[in-house]
């Protein structure tokens, strides 16, 4: 029992507690019973610790947002891909045996009534989009061949005097005939037989009014003894458009179209380029 008095006595003891201004007025003096104190402590303690515990907790909540956040960016990546490989199903499956775009799609499907595996269905979205540029890259290295190489007539007409040796009609001698003669009426359209840039468009010796093309993987093509040129050096031409009217300047005969094929600089017999009537 006396113990329990002197507790009491001692927790209700006041304490003096004096604060001493900078200034040069009085101290101040403050009693307080050494319970209030250590209840004082006490509360200060336990805010501080709750005051830290919602900060943890603010924090784990802002990154889990973030993480949502990313997760569903991701999943909204997966499904713009998974829709660009559909668009793209009927043009692969022509080209060729894509198996990695319908594994991405099957695995998609797999996982829809569960948490799918980001990281795998991730990986496989890529290889297939790898697949998906290379075929891309495949068929436009193919479009620009197709449109470079020569490929047609330059106008309807006879051939008379065809690639390789010959008697020159001007000479009578054996020279090299470069290109083939195309016998058409004055006044002819003469036609581009592939896409190119105008390299040369004018008179040149005795080809007369002479047109040349550059058309790119290594090809050219030439159309000489013009009556009139009608396009200028740097345009654009596609196969099928009209370059120039046909005639006989220069050391020509007659009325032809003079026709020429170059590859890497060294000209070609056209004959395997026209592939039928244009």
């Amino acid at each position: 029992m006396l113990k329990i008095r002197n507790f009491f006595r001692k927790a209700f003891t006041s304490i003096t507690i004096m604060i001493v201004p900078h200034s040069r007025s009085r101290l101040l003096q403050v009693k307080l019973p050494f319970v209030v104190i250590a209840l004082m402590i006490f509360a200060w303690g336990f805010g501080t610790s709750y005051a830290i515990s919602i900060g943890v907790r603010t924090a784990r909540y802002l990154e889990m947002r973030q993480n949502l956040s990313y997760f569903k960016a991701k999943f909204a990546e997966m499904r713009y891909s998974l829709a660009t490989l559909q668009t793209h199903d009927q043009e692969f499956r022509r080209l060729l045996a894509m198996k990695s775009k319908k594994v991405v799609l099957e695995k998609a499907s797999q996982h829809e009534m569960g948490y799918p595996d980001i990281d795998l269905l991730k990986k496989e979205i890529d290889e297939a989009m790898v697949s998906v540029a290379e075929v891309k890259r495949y068929m436009k290295e193919e479009r620009d061949v197709y449109f470079a190489t020569p490929m047609g007539w330059p106008a309807a007409g006879v051939l008379s005097s065809v690639f390789g040796r010959r008697i020159s009609p001007q000479t009578g001698e054996p020279a090299f005939h470069s290109g083939l003669d195309i016998r058409v009426p004055t006044g002819t359209p003469v036609k581009a037989t592939a896409d190119g840039v105008i390299s040369v468009s004018g008179w040149v010796g005795g080809n007369g009014n002479i047109v040349f093309i550059e058309h790119g993987h290594n090809f050219s093509t030439a159309y000489a003894h013009n009556s009139q040129n009608l396009v200028k050096v740097g345009q654009r031409v596609k196969r099928g458009d009209t370059i120039a009217l046909s005639g006989a300047t220069g050391n020509a005969t007659g009325p032809h179209i003079h026709y020429e094929v170059w590859k890497s600089r060294v000209p070609m017999d056209p004959i395997p380029f026209l592939g039928g009537r244009s």
